[in-house]
């Protein structure tokens, strides 16, 4: 054999694993990943990234809402999920990719909450989840909490929201993200 037919063969069989392992039956308690076409970038952000399965065999999707996901093989959930956004008339043309995980377990991303909230610790993630809804996860701010002054800690990086405001309400999180509620100052805020 010389080299190049070598490589075709790795080259299909490497094809036919990742196809035979995106067409695996989809599991609750597991996680799958999601990517979306033809759609505003903003949303493509919003909605590619991992879902887990719920024991029941939900996913929540952006818009809308839970889809049935378990028993379904990945280009059957893929189809569903198209047709759903292009008959609710949020999508015209979208193309979804589905990717399922053989993994025995589904490790839980959370975001971490902490500072002057009812119950600091972590909180699970889901997509699409925001900085306000984490807080409020955490039993919300104590009476001592500042909900002017929320500190979003990401990569290194510190930002300030003020949740009393709507805009500032829908600031999504990422996995491994960490919230902090500052105590109240002097003047309330």
């Amino acid at each position: 054999m010389n080299f190049k037919t070598l490589f075709f063969a790795a080259v299909a069989a490497f094809f036919v694993v990742v196809n035979v392992w995106a067409q695996s039956e989809i599991k609750a308690g597991r996680a799958i990943t999601l990517t979306i076409n033809g759609v505003p970038s903003a949303d493509k952000v919003a909605f590619d990234g991992n879902y887990p399965v719920s024991e029941s065999g939900m996913i929540n999707l952006p818009y809308l809402g839970m889809v049935r996901a378990a028993g379904l093989k990945s280009d059957q959930l893929s189809r569903n999920i198209q047709s759903a956004y292009q008959s609710k008339q949020i999508y015209t043309n979208p193309t979804v990719q589905v990717l399922t995980s053989s993994a025995d377990t589904l490790v839980e991303e959370v975001v971490h909450v902490g500072g002057q909230v009812s119950r600091p610790g972590p909180v699970k993630y889901m997509q699409g989840l925001t900085v306000y809804q984490a807080v409020m996860a955490g039993g919300g701010p104590t009476p001592f909490g500042s909900m002017k002054r929320v500190k979003l800690y990401r990569a290194g990086k510190m930002r300030q929201y003020d949740l009393t405001q709507g805009k500032s309400m829908s600031v999504p999180l990422q996995a491994g993200d960490t919230i902090e509620v500052p105590q109240k100052n002097v003047f309330g805020g």
